[in-house]
């Protein structure tokens, strides 16, 4: 459809639990773009870690860092993070609890403490190694994204601690740590005005807790079958599970392919 769009999630919605994209969604892909749809990407990873998906997608246009990175056609559009003082606040009063952080620009990723558990165990969930150490990073470079790690019982007292941003939780053991206003939904807002694309003709596939704001805004909303059951309740429409082709069934469903 000419003057459409459809962003894709990454993980649970194009990867598969195995972190490969099924042979079935690729090849939906490729005819949705025969079909006359924009493809993008709409997720919570950085740029350098979705270089792979780019690449064998043929994609050049995506949203990162749950909207704080934006880019079309290989131009950066739109940027955002949390400002720095506000930030280094919230880092020491994660120090105190025991609850480092991560640090992520647009190339790299960047640890505040050595050989942390709740570290360790999440970014293997993403297959990404433990990251360099510098627990001062943020105040010499730009950062886009930082990831705190912390179990979901103490995130209340983070929320409201800290009212100036939000936490959303990707992970039993870390949250992203995102500017109030932060979220795909403002990162795609900020792309359809630079590619002229009226809401109403966008399509958002996605599984998980960081993508609610974007099901809800965009015209077509889809939750996976496997996304969190908070996603599936504001989704226009419920795909199938990302392991059993849900993607490229439901793009069939709806008429795209």
């Amino acid at each position: 459809m000419k003057n459409s769009i459809l962003f894709f999630d990454v993980d649970g919605t194009l990867y598969n639990s195995e972190k490969k994209i099924p042979p079935r969604a690729k090849e939906a892909l490729k005819q949705a773009r025969l079909n006359g749809y924009e493809i993008a990407i709409a997720t919570g990873r950085a740029p350098f870690m979705i270089q792979s998906i780019l690449e064998e997608l043929e994609i050049d246009t995506y949203v990162t860092f749950n909207g704080q990175y934006v880019v079309y056609k290989g131009e950066v559009v739109f940027t955002d993070s949390v400002d720095q003082n506000y930030l280094s606040e919230i880092i020491e009063f994660g120090h105190k609890r025991n609850h480092p952080v991560v640090f992520i620009d647009d190339q790299k990723m960047i640890a505040s403490v050595e050989e942390d558990d709740f570290i360790q165990k999440s970014l293997t969930t993403l297959k990404y190694p433990y990251p360099t150490i510098n627990p001062l990073f943020y105040r010499e470079n730009a950062v886009y994204q930082t990831l705190i790690f912390m179990e979901e019982k103490d995130e209340a007292l983070y929320s409201e601690t800290f009212a100036d941003v939000k936490f959303v939780r990707w992970h039993p053991f870390s949250c992203d740590i995102l500017p109030k206003e932060g979220s795909k939904a403002r990162g795609i807002q900020k792309l359809l005005q630079k590619m002229n694309i009226p809401i109403e003709n966008t399509f958002a596939f996605g599984d998980g807790l960081n993508d609610i704001e974007m099901l809800q805004a965009v015209g077509t909303g889809v939750a996976m079958g496997n996304g969190h059951e908070k996603a599936k309740e504001v989704a226009d429409v419920i795909a199938g599970h990302v392991d059993e082709d849900g993607l490229a069934k439901i793009m069939k469903e709806l008429n795209i392919i």
